[in-house]
C-alpha cells in the first residue's frame, strides 16, 4: 500500500530555497571571483523585485556579472549601452506604420529592449534626463506607456544599472526621484591580492567555464512570494523606523551630527526596502523571521544614495556612507516590552 508523500513544511521550503541560493552563488563564482557582498545584495534585490545601481571603476566585471546572472536564472536578458544620443523610444519601443495586403495602413507597436526580465542599463548616467526618465514608469509600475497605449512588462522584471563614479565629464547625474527607485546602491570595489591572482589565472586560459541554469522565471516569482511571507515583528519595524528617521536632519530623533552634516534624509521607501532586504537575507539563510542584524547588513546599500550631505560634510571628507555606518552603530534597539504575570 503506497503512502502519499508528506507535504513540505515552511522549514523544508526555506531550506530548499537556501540550497538554490548556494548553487546560484557557486555557478556565478565560476566566472566572478570574490565580490561576495555584491553577489549577496544582487540576490536580495532579485528575490524582492528590487532594482540595483552598480557603481565601480571600469574593468571590475560589472556587465559580466549581470549577464552571467541572467544565464544562471534562465530568464530574458537585454543590455542597453546608454549614450548621449539615446532616445526614450530606443528603450521603450515605438509605433511603426505598416500597410497590409488590402492597402490599409495601421500602426504596430515594436517592443524595445525594456521588454525583458533583466535589463542592464550600462553607464546610465551617460544619457540625458529625458531618456533616464523613460525608465521611471517601468521601474515603479512594471509597465510602459507609448502613445495612448500602456503595455505590461514581463514578470519578473529587474533593472540593473551601472555607472562609472570617476569620470563625470559629459555625464548626467541621476535625479533623486530615479535614485530613490533603486533598492540598492551597490559599490563594486577592487579585488584582494589573492582574488586578483585568481582572476588573472582564470581569464588568460583558452577554456572558459560554463554555467548551468538554476532557476526559471516562474520559480523566481514563487520565491518572491515566499520571501514576502517571511515574518517581521513589531520590534524590527520599530528599529527600521528609528533608523530611517535618524537620517533626517529636522527630525527630533536625529543625532546632532546629522543636523550638522545632512541636507535631507531618507523617505519611507527606504524603510520598506530595509524590511524587504532583511526578509531576503533571512530567507537566503534558511530563516523565517527577520533579525536586527539582517537590517544592519543591508542598511548601507539601501540608505547611502538616499542621504544628501551638505557642504560642511563634503569639506570634511564625510560621505553619506560614513553617516549610515555611524548610525547603524549608534542607533539603539527598541525596548522589548516585559510580560506582566
Amino acid at each position: 500500500m503506497s503512502t502519499a508523500p508528506k507535504p513540505k513544511t515552511i522549514d523544508d521550503i526555506l531550506q530548499e530555497f537556501s540550497q538554490h541560493r548556494r548553487v546560484m552563488k557557486e555557478e556565478l563564482q565560476k566566472i566572478i571571483i570574490g565580490q561576495n557582498e555584491v553577489i549577496e545584495q544582487l540576490f536580495a534585490a532579485i528575490f524582492t523585485r528590487g532594482h540595483c545601481l552598480l557603481e565601480g571603476v571600469p574593468g571590475l566585471a560589472k556587465t559580466l556579472m549581470v549577464s552571467t546572472l541572467a544565464k544562471i536564472l534562465d530568464v530574458g536578458f537585454k543590455r542597453v549601452q546608454f549614450t548621449p544620443d539615446l532616445m526614450p523610444s530606443d528603450i521603450t519601443g515605438t509605433n511603426v506604420l505598416e500597410e497590409d495586403d488590402s492597402g490599409r495602413r495601421n500602426f504596430r507597436f515594436v517592443e524595445g529592449p525594456i521588454f525583458t526580465n533583466i535589463l542592464l542599463a550600462d553607464e546610465i548616467n551617460r544619457t540625458p534626463p529625458k531618456t533616464q526618465a523613460a525608465l521611471l514608469q517601468a521601474m515603479q509600475e512594471r509597465e510602459v506607456s507609448v502613445g495612448q497605449e500602456t503595455y505590461t512588462l514581463p514578470d519578473p522584471f529587474f533593472t540593473i544599472a551601472t555607472q562609472n563614479p570617476i569620470e563625470q565629464e559629459g555625464t548626467y547625474p541621476l535625479p533623486e526621484a530615479q535614485l530613490d527607485r533603486f533598492m540598492f546602491n551597490i559599490k563594486v570595489g577592487y579585488p584582494s591580492s589573492s582574488e586578483e591572482e585568481q582572476i588573472l589565472m582564470a581569464t588568460t586560459r583558452s577554456e572558459k567555464p560554463e554555467v548551468r541554469k538554476v532557476l526559471s522565471g516562474r520559480a523566481i516569482v514563487n520565491i518572491q512570494k515566499l520571501v514576502g511571507s517571511v515574518a517581521v515583528s513589531e520590534y524590527i519595524v520599530k528599529y527600521v523606523a528609528r533608523l530611517v528617521r535618524a537620517t533626517r536632519p529636522k527630525d527630533p530623533q536625529a543625532p546632532p551630527y546629522v543636523a550638522e552634516l545632512v541636507d535631507w534624509g531618507a523617505g519611507p521607501r527606504a524603510g520598506q526596502f530595509l524590511i524587504q532586504g532583511g526578509k531576503a537575507l533571512a530567507a537566503m539563510d534558511g530563516r523565517f523571521s527577520v533579525s536586527i542584524d539582517d537590517v544592519r547588513r543591508i542598511a548601507v546599500p539601501v540608505l547611502r544614495h538616499r542621504i544628501a550631505t551638505n557642504f560642511q560634510a563634503q569639506a570634511d571628507g564625510i560621505t553619506s556612507e560614513n553617516i549610515v555606518e555611524r548610525l547603524v552603530k549608534e542607533i539603539p534597539e527598541p525596548d522589548i516590552p516585559k510580560l506582566v504575570r
